[in-house]
């Protein structure tokens, strides 16, 4: 019976092997078809990911370009238009100097003091004794000079007193576009609350929009009544945040972080040439101390410079030589930050 049973039993696994063999003959082809299916579909899903990845890398870099060219054309033509304000800003007219020095004197009221001016100093050198040829020279000094160096002290007096406030009125910019308020509020708000000249300068922005000008174009005009370069900074600012998009409140923050590096460096930088300045204010200054004790111990010794041709004329080349002297020395410790 034990035998029987085992002789059943093989005959039924060898019957059973030769069934599974049968059967994976005939089903090895569609096995194989199905795995080489299988692979050419995980194949074909690799190569569509990485058909996708490339795209959307493609757009991607597209769109970079796109966006740093746009940014390019923005600078040239920001920088086509800085240029033409440049002129402006470097060699104005005397129109602009006395608009950019906060003055309200028109044009014929200044060539009235002017002429007044020159005929007072040109009165007082006559009265005072001078030589007659000094006279011609008063008046003109009284009329051209004297009248623009006042327009240029107080236009350079103006924008030392724009850029101690300016950062402060960016900070404050900064602070409303965070808290939600649009950028109109902010610069209204200087226009209200800052220090002079920031709110003057603000105000003419908020008048240029009330007229159709957008901010962008009036904050690049600002250059035309504040001759320096941090209001150029703040109107290239705008103008590129406009065109390309961006951060507001970031980039003004940055560039108030800029303007108060910038000050730094310059108290830096004047606080090294002071030693330099005292120096050329001793030097420009020892002649005339010396004339003065030469003329307390010995008058008859130095009069003769004062009285006669030949003195005058050393005294003109003296003054000549000395006053380049003085230009160089200004120039080499006068730097731009």
């Amino acid at each position: 019976m034990f035998g029987i049973d085992t002789t059943i039993l093989a005959f039924i696994a060898l019957a059973g092997v030769s069934a599974g063999a049968v059967a994976y003959a005939l089903m090895y082809k569609r096995i194989e078809n199905e795995e080489n299916t299988g692979k050419r579909l995980d194949t074909i899903k690799r190569a569509e990911t990485d058909r996708s990845a490339k795209a959307a890398a493609r757009d991607r870099t597209a769109e970079v370009a796109k966006r740093r060219k746009t940014i390019q054309d923005s600078l040239k033509d920001i920088e086509n238009k800085q240029k033409s304000r440049d002129q402006i800003v470097k060699k104005p007219p005397i129109r602009v100097q006395i608009r950019q020095a906060g003055m309200t004197v028109s044009m014929e009221r200044f060539y009235l003091y002017s002429v007044v001016t020159g005929l007072v100093l040109a009165a007082l050198a006559y009265v005072g004794g001078a030589p007659l040829w000094a006279v011609p020279g008063a008046l003109l000094a009284g009329a051209l000079g004297l009248p623009r160096w006042f327009v240029s002290f107080r236009r350079t007096r103006r924008v030392k007193a724009f850029l101690n406030e300016f950062p402060n009125a960016l900070d404050v910019i900064v602070r409303a576009v965070k808290s939600g308020l649009p950028l109109n509020d902010g610069i209204r708000l200087i226009a209200n609350e800052a220090q002079e000249p920031v709110r003057t300068e603000f105000r003419r922005i908020v008048e240029a929009q009330q007229i159709g000008l957008s901010i962008p174009e009036a904050a690049m005009r600002m250059t035309e009544t504040m001759p320096c370069t941090e209001a150029g900074f703040f109107g290239i600012v705008i103008q590129i945040q406009q065109q390309a998009g961006g951060n507001l409140s970031e980039a003004l923050g940055n560039l108030s972080r800029v303007l108060r590096d910038r000050k730094k460096m310059k108290a830096k930088v004047q606080a090294l040439s002071m030693e330099a300045k005292a120096s050329a204010v001793i030097i420009g200054a020892l002649p005339f101390i010396v004339a003065f004790l030469v003329y307390l111990s010995s008058p008859n010794y130095i009069m003769p410079l004062f009285t006669t041709p030949q003195g005058h004329m050393i005294l003109g080349f003296s003054a000549v030589w000395m006053s380049i002297g003085i230009f160089v020395m200004r120039k080499m410790m006068n730097f731009e930050v």
